[in-house]
């Protein structure tokens, strides 16, 4: 007789199939992946980063303030992630219509100061931006820091300089990549955090649950820009997400759920800011494609 195989086995490897799954396409997603080809997508083209209205429109104008005996939640208070992440990319949008590359990066900073407790999803996410940050960093306080001030002013130099990559061309030295291609890159994954965030603020009880919501903004944003194999991945890897109920008690502590769903819609609100922001610099330069 054949040895009888454990009823765990299937379970352990389904386990370890999303495991492996999220590795795999977290470390993709913001990775050094140029396939526009593959996508079909255009250079400019809005078809790759749609602005989808989300359900429940409700949600979308509410603020703390705006509920009848409400104080704002301590996770928008100034010693918060929340808060502090709010406060510095608001700080990048600056007067001239530009975006400050210091403020904007420390924006970021806090995000994945944020993210990260949210789940295994978002850990191998902030992970890889981490990396992205780090490069640009160097470039935002190192010794050509002059032409680093804004997302304008880097984007004049590096093209005066000869530091752009052409479109769909990847290059062999990720870490040595134009902070415009950087900056891309990033863009796309503040884009899918916003949309992430905003879902699962907004969704209602009856309604798509958060893996599926935010496993679509996945599709919408990120998914155009990557191989089959990795779109595939995603399926699996978002089985894993969080509840929703769960991620707005680590989203904000200690609130009711009506609180902490305005404190997130506020927050995802600002990311939004930041992202047309930025999206709109981009497209005037041509360089929505560049990664």
């Amino acid at each position: 007789m054949g040895a009888k195989l454990s009823p765990l086995v299937p379970q352990r490897w389904f386990c370890c199939a999303i495991l492996v799954s999220i590795f795999t396409l977290l470390l993709l997603y913001l990775g050094d992946w140029s396939l526009s080809s593959l996508s079909g997508c255009r250079t400019g083209a809005q078809s790759c980063i749609p602005e989808k209205l989300l359900p429940s429109q409700v949600w979308q104008q509410l603020s703390p303030m705006e509920v009848p005996g409400q104080e704002e939640p301590l996770c928008l208070g100034p010693q918060s992630m929340l808060g502090s992440m709010m406060r510095s990319f608001h700080a990048s949008l600056n007067p001239e219509g530009d975006v400050a590359l210091s403020q904007y990066l420390a924006g970021w900073r806090e995000l994945i100061k944020f993210l990260t407790p949210l789940g295994s999803i978002f850990s191998f996410a902030t992970s890889e931006a981490s990396t992205k940050l780090t490069a640009l960093e160097a470039k935002v306080h190192g010794p050509k820091a002059m032409h680093y001030t804004s997302l304008t002013t880097m984007v004049a130099w590096e093209r005066q300089a000869g530091l752009l990559e052409r479109p769909g061309v990847v290059p062999n030295d990720s870490a040595r990549s134009s902070g415009s291609r950087t900056i891309v890159l990033l863009h796309r994954a503040l884009r899918w955090s916003q949309l992430c965030l905003r879902r699962v603020a907004t969704g209602t009880l009856d309604g798509p649950d958060a893996g599926s919501q935010c496993s679509d903004a996945y599709s919408a944003v990120l998914g155009p820009h990557h191989p089959w194999l990795i779109r595939q991945a995603a399926r699996l890897a978002f089985l894993a997400f969080p509840g929703r109920r769960h991620l707005l008690k680590l989203a904000c502590p200690g609130a009711r759920e009506v609180e902490a769903r305005a404190a997130l819609t506020r927050a995802a609100g600002t990311l939004e800011d930041v992202y047309r922001r930025t999206q709109g610099l981009l497209a005037e330069q041509d360089l929505l494609q560049l990664a």
